[in-house]
């Protein structure tokens, strides 16, 4: 019995089934045409051996770990080429998932756990997207164009041990906020500031700083500046700066911290080449709350001067444009924008609070106009609150008009219109944000919602997918996700979705335990992934939290609707839509979660209710 080291790489397709059973011989044909023009190329010019293929999948192994990751990138990067022109429900994609390991050779196949582990990298590897164990990323080291993303240790089905994770980030990653290896610019990661006033709540206000330093940073068109939700996965980390630049594929981290006492407030920022761990720049500001904009100028200018950028005369324009020369104003807006995508009433209206007296000390301040017309959105579609609709269309007009150019003012806009049903209007508005800001997160998410409720179900995944790449910290988007991956057939898209939301649900509990809405978005995960008792748990959780909110009851109605319990998920439904918006019409007519309960007398019931 023979035994070797050897890289071995895992790959499957994305949704086979599906495709099968919407066109078996043009899915054929094209895996066909894959193989002979694409595959089987890349992986002989790289030195590996097909070792079987296994209908949907196929096991190679390699020389050395460097060619099998360059290799699966090579692969990736034609099929992303080659899927460019394709309709979406024709393409094909490809998970992969690399090891190095140890494995048992007969004849001309292998076996053992180094095969194992390989097989089961690539079942949660993301659609388009190679994962990798540790030992791989170690190995391949600085030696490739790729980036490495730290998925922490994950438990793989049927391998006794945790395995570390991470994602290969190839040089098509600039539109997640990476950088190309093939882009010249200077790269920067700004780090979030840390707090030093000895007092959590105002973690907002460092928070909000670094935010406002990353999008004046990324207005220069010279600098490559990752962005802010990509750099905030790495808040309360304590993470080297080597460790950034290799993960990130920057040059250049920023760090910094921020005091603020009363009237005053103490900022420091260094600046760190991440190669060699040399200091570029340091500096500390001790100044009025006032000076508070005059110091993010400044750090925003000697970044540029130290990396030598020229500004473009627009550019400078556009970095001087202070959002409010109000302070206070300032202050308030920061802390609305810290409540509102906590994403429930109470938050909502506190946000709220906090965006009025913002605008009350300064009526030309776009941004905090953006927060109201937001606020009051959600509060009239979900929670069914007396907010005038005519109201919220005016205050989203006003803010495009104080700023056209601002990608929070069209998404809030966008979610206006949505809340009025004018969704071929919405559609407009948050391209026209994604085209100003590829890198929102608000505004992919916030768009996934009305694509849903239109029916776009492929468009809205799409949507949640680089929201969730954008901020892969957040549990909303893969929860979300889920349902919209099983009415595609998406059966491995939809697992992967739930053991991801479980995942990130629970650190949300953790961190915020008097939010009910990730214990019930991890119970209907469970039931996905068969776990019906910690499922029961966790909604008897949501509940013992907030028995009321309309976003809670809806998805305890699904979780019913799972466990076959029409008459609960009913009674739940009517709650919900007592004096509801259209809103929850589009949700309950689209959601695959319902399926359990659409057969049933109730349910037409239910539809004649929701047309009154």
């Amino acid at each position: 019995m023979e035994r070797r080291l050897t890289a071995i790489l895992a790959a499957d397709i994305v949704g086979y089934s599906r495709l099968m059973g919407a066109d078996e011989a043009g899915t054929l044909a094209q895996l066909k045409e894959i193989r002979s023009e694409l595959l089987d190329k890349k992986i002989a010019e790289h030195q590996g051996r097909i070792v079987k293929i296994m209908g949907d999948g196929i096991l190679a192994e390699f020389p050395s770990v460097v060619s099998a990751v360059a290799c699966a990138a090579e692969i990736q990067q034609g099929m992303q080429a080659r899927n460019a022109s394709m309709l979406v429900d024709r393409r094909i994609e490809f998970r992969v998932g690399i090891n190095l390991g140890d494995v048992i050779v007969e004849g001309d196949d292998i076996y053992g756990d180094g095969v194992n582990v390989a097989a089961r990298l690539q079942t949660i590897a993301a659609p388009a997207g190679i994962a990798v164990t540790q030992s791989v990323r170690d190995q391949v080291g600085n030696r490739l164009d790729c980036a490495f993303e730290d998925c922490g240790d994950q438990q793989l089905k049927n391998i006794d041990k945790p395995v570390r994770v991470y994602n290969v980030l190839l040089e098509e990653a600039a539109l997640t906020g990476m950088r190309s290896t093939n882009d010249p610019r200077p790269s920067v990661a700004v780090l979030p500031f840390t707090n030093m006033s000895g007092d959590p709540e105002q973690e907002y206000f460092s928070d909000g700083i670094t935010e406002d330093i990353i999008t004046d940073l990324s207005k220069v068109s010279g600098l490559f500046v990752i962005a802010r939700n990509t750099a905030f996965t790495y808040k309360g980390k304590a993470v080297k700066v080597d460790q950034v630049g290799r993960e990130l594929g920057v040059a250049y981290v920023l760090e910094g911290s921020v005091r603020k006492a009363g009237q005053r407030v103490r900022v420091t920022g260094e600046l760190i080449n991440a190669n060699n761990g040399g200091h570029v720049w340091a500096d500390r500001y001790d100044r009025d709350l006032t000076d508070i904009f005059a110091i993010q100028d400044e750090i925003t200018h000697a970044i540029v001067q130290q990396l030598k950028v020229k500004l473009l005369p627009q550019e400078k324009k556009s970095i001087a444009q202070l959002p409010t020369d109000n302070v206070e104003a300032y202050t308030y807006y920061l802390r609305g924008r810290d409540f509102l995508y906590r994403f429930s009433k109470r938050y909502f209206e506190l946000a709220r609070r906090m965006f009025v007296k913002a605008v009350e000390l300064d009526p030309d301040y776009a941004r905090a106009y953006a927060g109201i017309a937001d606020c009051d959105s959600w509060l009239y579609m979900v929670y069914q609150a007396d907010v005038s609709l005519e109201g919220i269309l005016e205050t989203s007009a006003r803010v495009l008009a104080l700023d056209n150019n601002l990608a929070e003012a069209h998404t809030s806009r966008g979610v206006a219109l949505s809340a009025a049903r004018k969704f071929d209007e919405a559609n407009v508005e948050f391209e026209r944000a994604l085209k100003l800001d590829p890198n929102s997160f608000a505004a992919h998410f916030l768009y996934a919602r009305p694509a849903f409720q239109q029916g776009n179900i492929s468009r809205a995944v799409e949507l949640l997918e680089r929201a969730a790449q954008i901020n892969p910290t957040d549990y909303k988007p893969p929860a979300l996700a889920i349902h919209m991956y099983r009415s595609l057939g998406r059966d491995q898209d939809t697992k992967a979705a739930a053991q991801k939301t479980v995942e990130l649900a629970e650190r949300e509990l953790i961190s915020n335990p008097e939010d009910p809405r990730p214990a019930i978005a991890g119970a209907l995960a469970l039931l996905e992934l068969g776990e019906e008792d910690r499922a029961k748990d966790w909604t008897t959780r949501a509940h013992a939290i907030e028995d009321q909110d309309p976003i809670c009851l809806y998805n305890t109605a699904c979780v019913y609707s799972h466990l076959g319990d029409a008459k609960a998920a009913f009674s739940l439904l009517e709650q919900v839509i007592r004096n509801g918006r259209p809103f929850w019409k589009d949700w309950i007519q689209n959601d695959s979660d319902l399926d359990g309960i659409r057969d049933h007398p109730g349910y037409q019931k239910l539809l004649q209710r929701l047309e009154e």
